[in-house]
């Protein structure tokens, strides 16, 4: 018989039991018979053993994450729809599955966290509990206590996001060769970017308020964060050289989202 495990979704954000690997469960979340919104998912797996006790309906997975009558697995049950995230300790989070369009699964650990030298520009993409794209002058550490402060008049009790490459544009915004960045608005990107470096006074300024293009998984600088004031968690994304020895069709997939590979 099947194990049972439980993912936390991110796009859109839910907890989810499932009877389905972590791969087969990223197939059919994002191509599946409930196609995803956006196309891509990003989950991680859940150990259920370090929820909070009576936070989820988690004895519902004995009596619906069954195997249906012909011996088929039950692909999924939704535990929990909202605020999920924030009820979730980061200690409970295990491998970041990143999934393309097509269905393409790959698999991140945590990892140690270095702190980036500064000063320069980033630009992060928010996946949850909100999703909009963030420039900004603190590195990944500094950015996710900012955003959790409770101090602050806006902020979220917990963040996971991800850094995305600037190319020129971090140290020369209005001059830097932007290459083949697929940011919308460039010109809007640079202006921002350019604000930031001159010391206008704030550290960070919003780019986009939702972002609707998808995961701009090409052009992942650095990996995925996720934490809050007292917890912080790195999971990081392989180089170019590493995604084309050890994994060419995900990253395939990845850069041609609307091809069927």
């Amino acid at each position: 018989m099947s194990a049972t495990h439980i993912y936390l979704s991110l796009i859109p954000q839910a907890l989810i039991g499932s009877m389905l690997e972590p791969t087969a469960f990223g197939r059919y979340y994002a191509v599946g018979t409930r196609t995803h919104a956006r196309g891509e998912a990003i989950f991680f797996e859940v150990d259920p053993a370090q929820l909070p006790e009576g936070e989820f309906p988690l004895e519902m997975l004995s009596r619906r994450c069954v195997a249906k009558p012909d011996g088929s697995p039950k692909k999924s049950v939704y535990l929990a729809i909202y605020r999920v995230l924030s009820r979730i300790p980061v200690a409970a989070l295990g491998k970041l599955y990143l999934v393309t369009r097509n269905g393409r699964t790959l698999a991140l650990d945590r990892a140690e966290y270095v702190s980036e030298p500064g000063p320069r520009a980033h630009l992060y993409q928010e996946f949850c509990p909100i999703d909009p794209m963030v420039a900004s002058l603190l590195e990944p550490l500094e950015f996710c206590r900012a955003i959790t402060d409770p101090a602050r008049p806006v902020h979220v009790p917990r963040i996971v996001f991800s850094q995305l490459a600037l190319r020129g544009l971090a140290k020369d915004p209005a001059h830097g060769l932007a290459n083949d960045l697929p940011y919308p608005n460039l010109a809007h990107l640079r202006d921002v970017l350019t604000d930031l470096l001159a010391g206008a006074g704030k550290n960070s300024k919003l780019v986009l308020k939702q972002v609707n293009d998808g995961v701009f998984y090409r052009t992942i600088r650095g990996g995925f964060y996720v934490g809050d004031q007292q917890n912080f968690a790195f999971y990081r994304f392989p180089s170019v050289a590493e995604l084309e020895a050890h994994h060419f069709s995900w990253w395939r997939s990845a850069q041609t989202p609307n091809l069927d590979v």
